[in-house]
């Protein structure tokens, strides 16, 4: 007899926030999915009754053809493979075995899942037909775009715009983590624009492991585009200050042109 065949697996999509993802969720869902039939607890016959061997292929569920040279063997067109007949089909599955329904389950999302990450929930797929074993049920994650972070694996990615007074003279930035803590970022005096600081475990969870990555903010100096008067004196009493020594990178800059419009 041919083996039953097992049921179909499913697969459900999931959107979870990036504080889900980190932190981990117990949650519900809702499946429409064949289930085993109550009245004839799956075996597809009628109550009182139950399938007989196929005579067709003796309970094999196959039968061979001479074609030529050559013996051919497929699938019983009496029984469809199964090796049993149902003379006395069940009125509510009709004979399959299963019927339509609604389940919920219970679902654990581990701290630490990613996009894409794949949760698998054994013998929750469709129900084989006529008894067979059940097929699994797969939930697809989609983490929903943060408003602050960007990740990478473990990483964590923030952006922080600072003014150029705080670049020039350093200081401190409190970010407010996954994890319900304030990190304190410490900001060098004279960083440039596109600088990394890095805060170490203050990232995601290791899924299925121990451990947190990395927090790593970026540094955007921001230029002030609104000035007081007392600020714009401020401004143009310093730069009559400057000689150049507190920009290398532009004085290097402009020697360098210099070379250029001289020929050399």
């Amino acid at each position: 007899r041919q083996a039953a065949r097992r049921g179909a697996d499913l697969r459900y999509d999931m959107e979870i926030s990036l504080e889900e993802a980190f932190h981990g969720k117990a949650s519900e869902i809702t499946v429409d999915v064949s289930a085993p039939c109550d009245t004839c607890h799956g075996t597809g016959a009628k109550p009182g009754t139950h399938a007989h061997t196929c005579r067709q292929c003796n309970g094999h569920g196959k039968v061979r053809a001479q074609q030529g040279f050559f013996v051919v063997e497929r699938a019983c067109p009496v029984c469809n493979g199964s090796g049993q007949v149902i003379a006395d089909p069940c009125g509510d599955c009709r004979g399959e075995g299963r019927v339509e329904r609604t389940k919920t389950l219970s679902v654990t999302i581990p701290a630490g899942v990613d996009e894409g990450t794949r949760v698998r929930m054994t013998g929750e797929g469709e129900a084989g037909p006529r008894g067979a074993p059940p097929g699994d049920l797969y939930i697809f994650l989609h983490v929903k775009r943060h408003h602050l972070f960007e990740r990478e694996g473990t990483t964590l990615f923030a952006r922080a715009p600072i003014s150029f007074t705080t670049a020039s003279l350093g200081g401190a930035l409190s970010i407010p983590g996954l994890d319900g803590k304030t990190h304190e970022v410490r900001i060098p005096a004279g960083i440039q624009s596109g600088k990394q600081l890095r805060q170490r475990g203050a990232g995601m969870p290791v899924l299925q492991g121990r451990g947190h990555g990395d927090l790593v903010v970026q540094i955007d100096v921001e230029t002030p585009t609104k000035l007081s008067t007392r600020q714009r004196a401020l401004l143009e009493e310093f730069r009559e200050t400057e000689t150049g020594d507190e920009c290398p990178a532009s004085q290097g800059f402009f020697a360098k042109l210099k070379g250029v419009f001289a020929g050399e």
